[in-house]
């Protein structure tokens, strides 16, 4: 069953609830997601993203996820 880009963001608010969410894409498998987040401050691009990953609840892993592609964008605040 494809995924919408609002569960994507639910999940990820669920992770980051104070966060800047953003999710674009309407195929049920290409999305793209920007993430704004205190929680990032200090941690490098692939600290940030393996966060977000952890918090799709494996939606893609593998061939077996739900989710095919990810465009991610992660940051602190400015």
């Amino acid at each position: 069953m494809p995924i919408t880009a609002h569960e994507i963001e639910t999940l990820l608010r669920e992770a980051f609830p104070d966060a800047t969410i953003n999710v674009q894409g309407d195929d049920g498998a290409h999305f793209a997601a920007e993430v704004i987040d205190e929680s990032f401050r200090g941690k490098n691009r692939l600290q940030q993203q393996r966060a977000v990953y952890a918090a799709l609840k494996g939606k893609m892993d593998g061939n077996n996820g739900e989710l095919h592609a990810l465009g991610l964008t992660t940051k602190a605040p400015e």
